[in-house]
Formats: C-alpha cells, sequence, structure tokens
C-alpha cells in the first residue's frame, strides 16, 4: 500500500443513516468549468446557511463532472455540501489510460460516488459485473457507492422492487463479507425524463421493499433509498415522507429551486413532528 493509499483508507465514510432526508445532484455533462464552479459557489452559499442542513435534517450532495472535482472540493471546503464522482474504474491504480481510481477520488475530497446508473449500461456497456467490481472499490476506499437500481420496463412495485433487489445483490458480490453503506437510488429507467413519471404509490411501495431487504441484510447496515426518476420540486410532499431521499434532476440547475427544495424538506419534516 503505497502513501496514498494509506491516507485515503484512513478517512471514514460519511454515515448516511443519521439523515432524516438525503438529496443528491448529479451535472452529468450539462456544464462547463466554469459553469460549473459558479453553481457549486451559489448552493454552497445556500447550504451554508439553510437551517435544514445545519440543523442535519437533510445531506445533500453533488456529482459535477470530474475534471472539477479538485477545484470545486476546495468551493466546498468549509460548506456542508457533500461532493461525490459520477463515476470510477474499479482497479485503485495501474496503467489504465483515461481511467479514475477510488483513491484519487478520495483524496479529492469526495465522499460519494455514482454506480451502475442506466445511461452507463446502455452508452457504455456496463455489466452487473463491472458494477460489482466498482461497489468493492468504492467500499475499500471509503467512499459511499450511490447504487443505481430499477427495472427497465413499466411493470408492478413487487416486480420493480424484485428487480432492483436482484440488481443490488448482484452489486455486492465482489464485497465477499465486507460491509458497506450503500446509498441505493432506485431509479425506474422507464422513469428517467418521462413526462409520466411514476405514481408515487409505486415508488412508495417498491422504496418500502428495497428498504426491507436493506434491513434485512446485516452486510448492509445503515444504507438508504432515495428515489431519482424525474424527480422534481413538490415530489417529497407528494410521498408524505415514505421516502426519504431524492436524487434531484436539472430544474436543480437552478440554484433557487435548490433553496425551494430545501424548504420543501423543512416544512415536511415539521409537519411530521407536530
Amino acid at each position: 500500500m503505497n502513501l496514498l493509499e494509506a491516507a485515503t483508507k484512513n478517512i471514514m465514510p460519511t454515515d448516511i443513516s443519521k439523515y432524516p432526508i438525503i438529496l443528491g445532484v448529479s451535472l452529468k455533462m450539462y456544464f462547463g468549468h466554469q459553469e460549473t464552479i459558479d453553481w457549486c459557489k451559489q448552493v454552497a452559499a445556500i447550504v451554508q446557511s439553510h437551517p435544514a442542513v445545519s440543523n442535519g435534517l437533510v445531506k445533500l450532495f453533488v456529482l459535477p463532472s470530474m475534471p472539477t472535482l479538485g477545484v470545486v472540493s476546495q468551493v466546498l471546503q468549509s460548506s456542508n455540501l457533500g461532493l461525490g464522482a459520477q463515476n470510477l474504474y474499479h482497479e485503485d491504480g495501474g496503467a489504465f489510460t483515461g481511467e479514475v481510481g477510488a483513491p484519487m477520488i478520495r483524496e479529492l475530497g469526495c465522499d460519494f460516488v455514482e454506480i451502475g446508473h442506466a445511461e452507463r449500461r446502455r452508452l457504455f456497456g456496463e455489466t452487473d459485473r463491472d458494477v460489482s467490481l466498482k461497489v468493492a472499490a468504492a467500499a475499500r476506499n471509503n467512499l459511499v457507492p450511490v447504487l443505481c437500481v430499477g427495472e427497465q420496463n413499466h411493470a408492478s412495485p413487487m416486480e420493480g422492487a424484485k428487480v432492483a433487489i436482484a440488481q443490488i445483490e448482484s452489486a455486492i458480490e465482489s464485497l465477499g463479507s465486507t460491509p458497506v453503506q450503500l446509498l441505493v437510488a432506485y431509479e425506474p429507467v422507464w422513469a428517467i425524463g418521462a413526462q409520466n413519471p411514476a405514481s408515487t404509490e409505486h415508488i412508495v411501495e417498491v422504496c418500502k421493499l428495497i428498504t426491507e431487504y436493506l434491513k434485512s441484510n446485516q452486510q448492509l447496515a445503515g444504507s438508504r433509498v432515495i428515489y431519482g426518476g424525474s424527480a422534481g420540486p413538490g415530489l417529497l410532499t407528494e410521498l408524505k415522507g415514505e421516502v426519504t431521499g431524492l436524487f434531484l434532476g436539472r430544474f436543480a440547475h437552478d440554484p433557487q429551486n435548490i433553496f425551494q427544495m430545501l424548504n420543501e424538506v423543512s416544512a415536511l419534516l415539521a409537519e411530521k413532528a407536530a
């Protein structure tokens, strides 16, 4: 183990189990370098002053493009906004041209890494085996895997949950008996970017079944589920607190919408506590 590996392995991962609500934003490849930095500065300022974040009610994290991670990490250094990468390679280092390993991602200040998104599978041919190796790489480097799961075709909640749970079980195969906190992003492929997204009843039932599975598996203690199929403003309220997080869509490109989303979290949790 070299000095970099030793340093990154000694950094404890974020404990996602302690947050009532978790919100994530993937910027995909929509923003340029400076645009990403400007957006992160604005969102960091919102997060820094919003009571929902300062009181520990919500964990908000962003996944910007890989080349921006170093600069964005500095921008976010004094904020409570979490940082993650949109991808990683399953090896920690070596002759793998164009790839980025988990130790470097961790060194750049990331706590999260997205794995198994439907776009990676469809456009780049990623397999269940690739996803499993990437989850193991994230876990051994103390990164929280944001594991994307979901059925290809519209099905019943029971069938959707069955597919998602099978994907989770496949994704942890390379871990052996190593425990890991997964942040499972349930994104039914048929609902991503759809004009008619999944119904609230479908979302709630599938996420409940996934949560039951996670709680029954001691290896996955503390793991959480968020929803990400065309997730936007008002959805958390519609779900009535039954789903404890969202992967936000392009509406989050406007920082003011994130502010409104945090207000929605505050109102929802206040209503539940009343």
